[in-house]
């Protein structure tokens, strides 16, 4: 199996896991306020990442802990911005509005680059927010302000996998790893301790949940991103990704809240989840046509960059 095609199942995967982790933080946030979760999370994930890989941190150059921080930095406002719109925001509306980082990402990034991106691309972008409209109910009018906030999380992922596409050629991705965890559990510790937070009630389920978003969906589904990424490009990472809300959706509708309920599985949910699924189906063509092409000369592994823009 080529390199390409092993890393972007492993952002399948990813997205998995970040997909249940919505209805899980959403039932812990009845339990414990959100920078105190924030914080173990990711001081929990940089402590089993500094074990992995802090080796890689020896004689570490100045651009790759200026990369490392800038991603840190999004990841946090990311996440931060992300469960604190939970608070007012179903779980699955909360993945597929952070799902409008697939839109952001090539806009952004052809932005800076001052190229467009291909027309397959723009296609399966264009179907991925048509989704991600259904999903949202088609109006404005039911936008709250968990959704406003979720849509600043969008963004800041965004910016996110764009800076990580330009830094994995440049730095130790592994060490780039490390340095944006531990810069996301440093910000989020630091506003903790400065904001007046009733103390957390750590339950069964509370600690069930910072262990699998921790461990899971932090420490080795971050990382695994930050590698991934070096052999795929930032608009294909976004688009595989928009499968997160897919299994968030599904995870929403199986698991209860705090309540007992679960969400509702409606047309403009089930229409959503296929228009996001065919935008990835056409966003492969692509790779499957350039890899005929480029075997037809040469016997190569094929990684597409931000430079295919």
């Amino acid at each position: 199996m080529k390199k390409q095609y092993k890393a972007e199942l492993a952002i399948l995967m990813i997205s998995a896991i970040w997909g249940s982790s919505f209805i899980l933080m959403k039932n812990l946030l009845d339990h414990m306020p959100v920078f105190s979760y924030l914080s173990i999370r990711f001081i929990l994930a940089s402590f089993i990442m500094l074990l992995l890989f802090g080796s890689h941190l020896k004689g570490i150059d100045k651009k790759t802990l200026i990369l490392g921080i800038l991603t840190g930095l999004m990841l946090f406002g990311g996440m931060s911005l992300q469960v604190f719109g939970l608070q007012f925001t179903t779980a699955s509306k909360s993945a597929f509005i952070t799902g409008l980082n697939v839109v952001l990402v090539p806009v952004i990034a052809s932005v800076f680059l001052k190229k467009k991106p291909p027309i397959p691309s723009l296609i399966g972008v264009i179907l991925a927010a048509t989704g991600l409209y259904f999903i949202t109910g088609g109006s404005i009018d039911s936008l709250n302000l968990g959704d406003l906030l979720t849509l600043f999380c969008a963004v800041c992922f965004a910016l996110q996998i764009i800076i990580i596409d330009y830094s994995v050629s440049k730095t130790d991705v592994a060490a780039l790893a490390v340095i944006q965890i531990t810069t996301a559990a440093a910000a989020c510790t630091i506003l903790w301790i400065f904001t007046d937070n009733p103390a957390p009630n750590f339950t069964g389920g509370v600690v069930f949940t910072i262990l699998i978003t921790g461990i899971f969906g932090t420490a080795l589904a971050f990382g695994a991103q930050t590698v991934a990424q070096k052999y795929t490009s930032p608009t294909r990472t976004a688009l595989i990704l928009t499968c997160e809300p897919v299994f968030a959706a599904i995870f929403a509708i199986t698991i209860p809240n705090n309540q007992g309920s679960t969400e509702s599985l409606t047309i403009p949910l089930i229409t959503g989840c296929l228009l996001i699924l065919s935008g990835m189906i056409i966003a492969s063509l692509r790779i499957s046509s350039a890899k005929t092409k480029k075997n037809a000369h040469k016997n190569e592994d094929i990684s597409l960059t931000v430079s295919d823009f």
